[in-house]
Parts: structure tokens; sequence; C-alpha cells
């Protein structure tokens, strides 16, 4: 049985003009990427790619950094296409160069306060228009050029994913949603947080204390409380109304928290149920209950004393 034909991108242009946000854009896509790494170490990686058999499709980004990585990036792409016809696979190679005025490049490097590679103690612009010049051949060579002047990063993404995703590696938009226990702190790394605390509480009822909110009981009691089908159509409303949004504008995972007192009973009800709304607008979902087994763990530890 063959293999998938393997892709390769090389990522290069100009300093400045994107590559940072070309990277993250073909992680999104399921590339292994790396970057900054000296070109004439570039073969030898690609071999080892090759032979482990688990890697199909790879993202480099290459910069000049000095004037001998110019000559270096050409021996590099001779030595990977000499390659492709001695292992007798298809290998996809393409060349992905990003532009941008001078005009752009020179407000970006100021607004950064960073100093271009071949700048060294000259002016700035002297350094663009070497780098410039020293990377002529590549851009003619490229398979595909993006000029990013008047580019967003949201736009320079689309623009990637228009010219290298293939129809079975559209990029995912994934959301978490989450329950958590104020008790042990916030989650780090949520991009939305509700409190639920002020749903009425089933840690008070004897026998739904040691429950969580995945037992029909205690979901069904959070549930049938007063306020809670008010609050939670309100919420899911304005869900409804700004997720769409994170996805435009290029966000590829969104952590939804939802917090009560210890993350077992009433955060964790909310959260079933809100994982299996969005998943029937048609987003890819993952739930999971941080605090849950923690907090039921010591409910029961401490009835059992």
């Amino acid at each position: 049985m063959s293999r998938e034909p393997m892709k390769l991108v090389v990522v290069t242009g100009m300093s400045g003009a994107g590559k940072s946000v070309a990277m993250k854009a073909f992680e999104d896509m399921g590339y292994f990427c790396i970057d900054n790494m000296p070109p004439n170490l570039l073969p030898k990686f690609w071999e080892l790619v090759y032979e482990s058999g688990n890697i199909n499709k790879v993202a480099l980004v290459v910069d000049i950094r000095s004037r001998d990585f110019y000559d270096e990036i050409f021996s590099m792409i001779s030595k990977v296409e000499a390659d492709e016809i001695e292992l007798g696979e298809e290998v996809e190679m393409k060349i992905l160069f990003l532009d941008s005025s001078n005009q752009v490049l020179v407000s970006r490097y100021k607004e950064t306060r960073r100093s271009h590679p071949l700048a060294g103690e000259g002016r700035l612009l002297d350094g663009i228009n070497m780098e410039r010049k020293l990377l002529s051949e590549l851009k003619h060579r490229a398979s595909v050029r993006i000029d990013t002047s008047d580019l967003s990063p949201r736009e320079l993404r689309e623009q990637i994913f228009e010219n290298f995703q293939n129809s079975n590696t559209k990029p995912t938009f994934q959301i978490q949603t989450m329950s958590f226990g104020f008790k042990y702190g916030l989650p780090i790394d949520a991009d939305i947080v509700m409190d639920v605390r002020f749903l009425k509480n089933p840690f008070y009822i004897d026998e739904l204390k040691a429950k969580t909110g995945q037992d029909k009981e205690v979901y069904d009691y959070v549930m049938n409380a007063d306020g809670t089908e008010n609050f939670y159509t309100k919420f899911f409303d304005l869900l409804k109304d700004i997720v769409p949004g994170y996805k435009a504008e290029g966000k590829s995972n969104l952590t939804i928290a939802i917090g009560c007192t210890g993350g077992q009973h009433r955060s964790v009800a909310i959260t079933e149920r809100l994982s299996k709304d969005l998943a029937k607008l048609g987003y890819n979902t993952d739930i999971s209950h941080r605090d849950m087994e923690k907090s039921q763990k010591k409910v029961i530890e401490h009835g059992n004393k």
C-alpha cells in the first residue's frame, strides 16, 4: 500500500512580512512546523522526517539572518528535489514567499522596535533593500506569492488556507467547554468564564451531595430550579451571537469555562448541556470537568468520617 504524497512548504520572504502568522496557519492545517532552522541542516531533517513515516505535511520557515543563508536556501531546495527523484516517492514541495512594501515593513519594525537582521549599524531601509535584492531569485521561484501590505493577520490566514488546504484538511474550530470550582482557582486558559454560583445549590440536598452534575438527579435539579432556564437561554443566545466572531477572526480554539463553588454540581450540569447544544449548531466540541472528581472525593471522605 503506497503512502500519501508528502507535502513540504518552505515559508520565506521579507522579514516582517508575516511569517509568524503563516506558521500558525499551517499548524492549524495539521502541518508539522519548524521555525528558524539553519538551511544547511534542513536536508538531513527532511530525510529523518521522511524515514519516520509518521509525518506527511511539513512547513519550514526560513529567514535570511545573514548573507550566507541565501546560498544555503537554494542548496536545501535542490537537495529536497534530488531526494524526491532518488526516493521514487511523490513529494509535493511549494515555496510560499511573503512580501510587503518597504513603507509597511519600516512601519512594522518601528512599531515592534526590532532591528532588521541585515541592517547592522546602518539604516533600517538599507537592510530591507539588501534583503529584497538577495531574495529576488527566490521570490521568482516561489509557487505562491502573497503581498501582506494591506492584509490583516486574519486575511493572511485566509489566503494561506485558500492556497494550501485540501478539501479534507479544512481548518477546524474547536470549542472546549469546561466546568471548574472557584475554590480551586480560575482556569488560566479560559476565553469566556461564566459564574453560576447564583443558581440553587444541590450540595445542600443530602441525597444529591455526593453526586455530580452528570447524574440525572442533580442535572434535573439544576435545570428545573427557579431562574436556571431564563439564565441559560440568555447565555446561550449570547454565545450564538459571539462565537462566530471568534471563528471569523481566525481563532482555532475557544475555551468556555463554567464555574460554581466546588465544580461538582451546578457548573457540571450547565457545561454538559452547553456542550451538547453547541454541537447541535455544528461546532466541534470537547468537554472536561476540571474539579468534579476532586470535589466529589472530598464530599465522600467527609461523609464517611
